[in-house]
Order: C-alpha cells, then sequence, then structure tokens
C-alpha cells in the first residue's frame, strides 16, 4: 500500500508539471516527453480495484466495444494528456450515454449532427468520412413492438414523402440471427465475426460470404452450408409462421423469441398500411454489437438506369432496430432503458437527389429566396431597399443585389442561376405610376402589379397563405 501511495504521488506531481508546460506554452517535444513519463507511471500504477469507478466523460471512452467489426471506423485519438478520444461513430451511442448521465428512463426524441468514419471516401456511393445523419429514438418500457412499429411507419413516411423512388425496408432480429448460428453449429465466440460476414449478403453473392467465413474465419464448410439455407431467405408474414414450425429453430428459445415477435410487428405493420413495404430477409445482420432484437434497413429498389443516369449504388439511405442493452453499459450500476429507433442517411439521399435532378438536366435549387428586388435603371438603391424590407416585414422571402447599380440582365441571370421563380422590378416609370413589375423567371412574362397588391400576388404565386383581413 506504501509503495502505491508513492506512485500515486509521483502520478500527481507530473501530472502537475505537464499541465504547468502547457499553460506556459513549452515546446511541443518537451511536453510529449513529459506525458511520455506520466503514461510509464501511470502504467506502473495500474488499476486500483478496490476503488475502480465507471465515470462517463462526454467525448471519452465511450465508442469502444459497441460495433463490432465497424470499429475500425472509429476515428480515434489521443490527447496530450493521455486519455483516449473519438469523434462520435453514429448518434446512437452518445444518446444512450446522456440516459444514463441523466438518469432518464422515458424519452421521444429526433437529432440531426454529423458523425465521422474512417473510411474510404466514394461520393457517387454516398459514402463520407464526415456526413450528417437524422435520428429518431424511443426509450423506456413499453409493450412489445410498439414503438417499434410506429420507428417503421415513421421511416417509411419519410422516404414516402421525400420521393426518391420505390423503395424496401428489410427486417430480422439479431435473436433469430443468434439462435440460428447456434443451431448451425457456430461457437458463441464467432457469432459476430460470422454475423459481419452475413452482413455483405447484400453486396455480393453466397459464395463469396461462404469462402470468407471458411477461408478467413476458420468456419467449418458444413456449418457455412447450414447457414445458407437459412439466410438466402426472404417474405413476408408467412416465412415468420413456417420458421415457427422448424423443427430446429423452433426448439431454440431465442430465435423463437424474435420470431414472435416478428408476427406480432407485422400485424401492426398491417394496421399502419406500410406491410407492403416491409420484408422478413435472414441475410439482414447489421453489423453493430448494440442491437439485441428487431433490425431493419431501408433501401432502394433499382430501376434501369434512364439515359445519361448512372446506376445507383448508395446501399441503404435509413436504418435501425432495438437495442434494450446499450444504456445499461454506461449506468454505474447497469440499469437497463430498452431503446429503439431509426437513422435517416440525409447525405446519401442527397446524392440520389442530385443525380437524378442532373440526369433530367435539372438545376438544383440552392435558396428558399421566393422574389429578387431589381432595378431596371441606375441610382435606385434606395427603392430597392426600401421594397426589399416591406416584403421582409410582409413575410417573403425576398433578397437583392448587393450593388448599387446592378445591371438588369445581370439580376435576370442570377435569378436563373440561383432558381429564384419570381422578380420584383423596379423602374422610374413605375414608381411614378405607382407599380410594380412582376416578372416571372421560367415564362419571362411580365405584369404591373400595384405596389400595395404586390404581397398578395407573390403569396399568390408562391403557394403561401394569403391574410384574410
Amino acid at each position: 500500500m506504501a509503495e502505491r501511495a508513492a506512485l500515486e504521488e509521483l502520478v500527481k506531481l507530473q501530472g502537475e508539471r505537464v499541465r504547468g508546460l502547457k499553460q506556459q506554452k513549452a515546446s511541443a517535444e518537451l511536453i510529449e516527453e513529459e506525458v511520455g513519463k506520466l503514461l510509464k507511471l501511470k502504467a506502473q500504477l495500474g488499476p486500483d480495484e478496490s476503488k475502480q469507478k465507471f465515470v462517463l466523460k462526454t467525448p471519452k471512452e465511450t465508442l469502444m466495444g459497441k460495433y463490432g467489426e465497424d470499429s475500425k471506423l472509429i476515428y480515434d485519438l489521443k490527447d496530450q494528456g493521455g486519455e483516449l478520444l473519438s469523434l462520435r461513430y453514429d448518434l446512437t451511442v452518445p444518446f444512450a450515454r446522456y440516459l444514463a448521465m441523466n438518469k432518464l428512463t422515458n424519452i421521444k426524441r429526433y437529432h440531426i449532427a454529423k458523425v465521422y468514419r474512417r473510411d474510404n471516401p466514394a461520393m457517387t456511393r454516398g459514402r463520407y468520412r464526415e456526413f450528417y445523419q437524422c435520428d429518431f429514438d424511443i426509450a423506456g418500457n413499453f409493450d412489445p413492438m410498439i414503438p417499434d412499429a410506429e420507428c417503421l411507419k415513421i421511416m417509411c413516411e419519410i422516404l414516402s414523402s421525400l420521393q426518391i423512388g420505390d423503395f424496401l425496408v428489410k427486417v430480422n432480429d439479431r435473436r433469430i440471427l443468434d439462435g440460428m448460428f447456434a443451431i448451425c453449429g457456430v461457437s458463441d465466440s464467432k457469432f459476430r465475426t460470422i454475423c459481419s460476414s452475413v452482413d455483405k449478403l447484400d453486396k455480393v453473392s453466397w459464395e463469396e460470404v461462404k469462402n470468407e467465413m471458411v477461408g478467413e474465419k476458420g468456419l467449418a464448410p458444413e456449418v457455412a452450408d447450414r447457414i445458407g439455407d437459412y439466410v438466402q431467405q426472404h417474405g413476408g408474414v408467412s416465412l415468420v409462421e413456417q420458421l415457427l414450425q422448424d423443427p430446429k429453430l423452433s426448439q431454440n428459445k431465442q430465435a423463437l423469441e424474435g420470431l414472435g415477435d416478428l408476427k406480432l410487428l407485422f400485424e401492426y405493420l398491417t394496421l399502419f398500411g406500410i406491410d407492403d413495404k416491409i420484408s422478413f430477409d435472414l441475410s439482414l445482420a447489421r453489423g453493430l454489437d448494440y442491437y439485441t432484437g428487431v433490425i431493419y434497413e431501408a433501401v432502394l429498389l433499382q430501376t434501369p438506369a434512364q439515359a445519361g443516369e448512372e446506376p445507383l449504388g448508395v446501399g441503404s439511405v435509413a436504418a435501425g432496430g432495438r437495442y434494450d442493452g446499450l444504456v445499461g453499459m454506461f449506468d454505474p450500476k447497469g440499469r437497463k432503458v430498452p431503446c429503439v429507433g431509426l437513422s435517416i442517411g440525409v447525405e446519401r439521399i442527397f446524392s440520389i437527389v442530385e443525380q437524378r435532378l442532373e440526369a433530367l438536366e435539372e438545376k438544383v435549387r440552392t435558396t428558399e429566396t421566393q422574389v429578387l428586388v431589381a432595378s431596371a435603371q441606375k441610382k435606385l438603391l434606395e427603392e430597392r431597399l426600401k421594397l426589399v424590407s416591406e416584403l421582409w416585414d410582409a413575410g417573403i422571402k425576398a433578397e437583392l443585389l448587393y450593388k448599387k447599380n446592378p445591371k438588369l440582365l445581370n439580376q435576370l441571370q442570377y435569378c436563373e442561376e440561383a432558381g429564384i421563380p419570381l422578380v420584383a422590378i423596379i423602374g422610374e416609370q413605375e414608381l411614378k405610376d405607382g407599380v410594380i413589375k412582376l416578372r416571372s423567371v421560367t415564362s419571362r412574362e411580365e405584369v404591373n402589379v400595384r405596389r400595395e397588391d404586390l404581397v398578395e400576388e407573390i403569396k399568390r404565386r408562391t403557394g403561401q397563405p394569403l391574410c384574410i383581413c
């Protein structure tokens, strides 16, 4: 004990020295040397089993052991004090940490933010190292499959409203996968790595997946064949009922629980009117380690490429599932909070929309501006400023070029490039007559509108609610 106390004192003194050097802005070489000494002292000290506590730190240590083989995509960092840091991989693990730190047991939330992957970027496939995700989650103890069905309903509503094409949502359950692996003869230690191989079936053939499992992961060929008999099946509730009668799978407790929940889920999805968008797919594995129950993934259905259009290859556009044990990993007492959620791949959807607009030779609108206030002659800046202010006060999204005397042609070209639909043109004659010339950018049609009627006319043309006075 005396030796440990002496080491603890040395660690404390060395830590103070490192902090002092940082405050003095000492050279990076000196700081690095002293940090190295601190780390060696900490290594000698080792953990104090009698005092060890699970301490949550917002950005640190939190991500490890949650993503299975995808952990290699985490951006690991190390600060100058020797602590491990990482950029967030997704929004789910930070959400679970937040629930545990704040002792929350019931919440429904959405979150849009950036995440980071140490991946090989492929812009045309919607793969980036830094990108936005949009998450929706429901946390709390509820009756089975009701929140899960709502998440799938939300996913279908979002993808339908975006009008990015026909899509299919694949569903499975990690308990069914684990039960399937068990009856096929996969050892517990290989569950997650074999799960990761199965998850590649949407990208490569079964033969390639089998070769990986046998050649790289040491699985017996006959075990791989038994897995193949299951994972190549997909269908609807009839497949669920068929597997409930499977002589081997139905004897596995985990698989039976998963199949029972999926049957109930399909009942709710039918009531929500989205069962035709859902497919029970035994190859869906979702490589993230924190999933405990139902998992799902939305993919676009491939359609023949139009002339000049590249075949789409962006993979899944939304995914999610149930993760009942994740919050408990961050709670000092291991208290669990059941959770289910979904994530929309914002950047991937943008890639699809942009590609299709380019193929149709349509311009991507880069602004929400409804009208540009323009002038036909010089020395009308004051009038433009007055008018744009009136439109702003009326709730119209308007702008003007930041030039005193812009040429009318340049103002019109700006509208065409930015996709602004209307131009309100002020000229000397219009000022005398008390009117504004309103021009449609696409049709180039122009009409004179009385100044007091301009706001209502713009709202009428842009579909804004009219003021009933």
